[in-house]
């Protein structure tokens, strides 16, 4: 660390933000000062989209996922991460 950081009070959410803002942590730290964290219960965002598949591909699907009792969409999204990560 190289000097100590003071942070002042703050009036209301603007000043502290603009405080945040114009701060150059690297006057205050060094890389040394830093430690790795993880976030084990930070779960990605997703989002709802709409598709059309054909009706037999769907109950195919549908058909898979319950004989590994698995929800069919858990089962899609696998299948399109498989897809995705899989290309060359």
């Amino acid at each position: 660390m190289k000097k100590q950081l003071k942070i002042p009070k703050f009036k209301n959410e603007d000043q502290e933000a603009d405080f945040w803002a114009n701060l150059d942590l690297s006057e205050y730290l060094e890389p040394s000062d830093f430690e790795r964290v993880s976030f084990p219960d930070l779960k990605p965002t997703s989002r709802s989209i709409s598709i059309r598949i054909p009706e037999y591909l769907i109950n195919r699907v549908k058909e898979k996922a319950n004989e590994i009792n698995i929800p069919y969409q858990s089962l899609i999204k696998q299948y399109i991460k498989k897809g995705v990560f899989s290309v060359n």
